[in-house]
């Protein structure tokens, strides 16, 4: 019988927060060349998974500009960003050359002709060979910490997924205290405790 997971589909991989990220080994474009890689060469960087429809189109493009925008920032932290989409590695090049948009994008693109990444992180609309729009953030123990998923009418924005990485890294690294909403690096933050409860 299938396990479900927590992004609502029957991938047959139990994906869940606080449990490994499911490996997987895919073609990567990168720095005008290609290679095979494996989530687990990561290992001992935090890594942003991040799941879009397909090359050449709207909202995508907006998207990964963006995130391109931001990657500087995002590699001082320790992150890696693997975009992902199940286009091939030869669309990911004619992209590339094709838009100026993606001309800035240097972070590796995963390509997923076959569907197993995003079928394995559950977010594979089938019936089209399109992967929803998910970010998964996973930490250097490859740990997965935090999921999210949008409609494919919906785009992301970097600074949040930048403040949600910061969080992310405060609460590893200081485990007895929690960030509250729109928490950002240097902001009060909480330690739980009997003596919070009703005061917040």
């Amino acid at each position: 019988m299938e396990k479900e997971n927590c992004c609502g589909g029957g991938c047959g991989y139990e994906l869940k927060i606080g449990r490994p990220a499911p490996d997987f080994e895919a073609e990567i474009y990168h720095e005008d060349d290609t290679k095979k890689v494996k989530l687990s060469d990561y290992k001992g960087k935090w890594v942003i998974l991040f799941f879009y429809p397909a090359d050449f189109t709207f909202v995508c493009p907006t998207e990964l500009g963006d995130l391109a925008d931001k990657y500087e920032e995002l590699k001082k932290l320790n992150a890696e960003v693997l975009s992902v989409s199940t286009d091939t590695v030869f669309v990911h090049k004619a992209w590339h050359e094709d838009s100026d948009t993606i001309k800035k994008i240097k972070f590796p693109m995963v390509a997923d002709p076959t569907h197993e990444v995003s079928y394995k992180y559950g977010v594979l609309i089938e019936e089209e060979g399109l992967a929803l729009r998910g970010t998964f953030i996973i930490n250097p123990d490859g740990i997965l910490k935090t999921i999210e998923v949008h409609d494919n009418g919906i785009g992301r924005s970097s600074d949040e997924l930048l403040r949600t990485l910061q969080a992310a890294q405060f609460v590893h690294e200081h485990g007895d205290q929690v960030c509250p909403a729109n928490w950002k690096p240097g902001a009060d933050t909480l330690k739980p405790g009997l003596d919070l409860v009703g005061k917040l």
